[in-house]
């Protein structure tokens, strides 16, 4: 479990990006992280894997302090950011060389991942192209089989093709003890994997729930289905509005993610009231 506290951070005393944010996330889950540009996202995900300090509170995965970096906490973590830098070494050469800090690292499942992503294992990995080095890195985490996996906009680079390879990997590698997260701008990339959804929006976390929680609660229709007075939020289109209303018919429909995120962060704190 992660459990993060009371966490205060800013790069500097006058731009707090958070303040007072408290957050817990069990194993079992895939949790979608969205938020604005510059809401903090990626620094939350920094926050959890203990590369950026708090100035006050705390993140704590299993016991462990995150901001302590010890190494019963780093072999049970890893972590994929948006930004890749890749050293001169084969993508074998890398797992000789990497492989045994996880003691759960698992060379065959690396190998036929890299082969499910078409990535060659005897090409140097800083010559590869970027979307190639995110599979490399993805593969890589999944076959660590640590309790968590924090991966930062990892569709970004992929093409479609590699896209669908990605979800089908995600989900073959969740378990019970895993907890895997994942920051987002591209949320119909993963529309089918998340089963948790988080939202940071002005400083805090404004929604932790899973898809089946909010499924029971708000329901997403065209007007024209709507009871207009259940109506929460609408978006038009060319043939008429979306919209996302109280449910009270308890029909259970698919949660459609990007429009509850435009609900959100666009000031309708009705619709978070009943999600709490």
């Amino acid at each position: 479990m992660i459990k993060v506290s009371n966490l205060t951070f800013g790069y500097s005393k006058k731009a707090t990006l958070f303040k007072n944010l408290n957050l817990t996330l069990e194993a079992g889950h895939i949790y979608g992280l969205l938020g604005k540009n510059g809401a903090g996202k990626s620094t939350l995900l920094k926050n959890l894997a203990g590369l950026v300090y708090p100035q006050e509170g705390s993140c704590v995965m299993n016991g462990y302090q995150a901001s302590k970096r010890l190494p019963a906490f780093l072999e049970e973590l890893f972590f994929i950011p948006e930004e890749l830098h890749m050293p001169s070494l084969t993508a074998y050469q890398f797992m000789e060389s990497t492989g045994h800090f996880y003691p759960k690292f698992d060379g065959e499942q690396f190998q036929k991942m890299l082969t499910q992503f078409e990535v060659p294992l005897n090409k140097q990995l800083d010559k590869l192209s970027f979307g190639q080095q995110k599979k490399v890195m993805i593969s890589f985490g999944l076959a660590t089989n640590t309790s968590f996996l924090i991966m930062d906009e990892p569709t970004n680079g992929l093409d479609i093709p590699s896209k669908v390879q990605f979800r089908k990997i995600i989900v073959n590698s969740l378990t019970e003890d895993r907890c895997i997260i994942i920051s987002t701008h591209q949320v119909r990339d993963l529309d089918s994997l998340i089963d948790t959804l988080v939202v940071l929006h002005e400083q805090e976390i404004v929604l932790n729930s899973s898809l089946d929680v909010i499924a029971e609660k708000i329901q997403f229709t065209t007007a024209l289905q709507a009871n207009s007075e259940q109506i929460l939020y609408k978006e038009e289109n060319m043939i008429g509005a979306n919209t996302i209303s109280v449910n009270t018919d308890q029909k259970f429909g698919k949660v459609d993610m990007e429009m509850l995120f435009n609900a959100i962060t666009s000031g309708h704190k009705s619709i978070i009231d009943i999600l709490k």
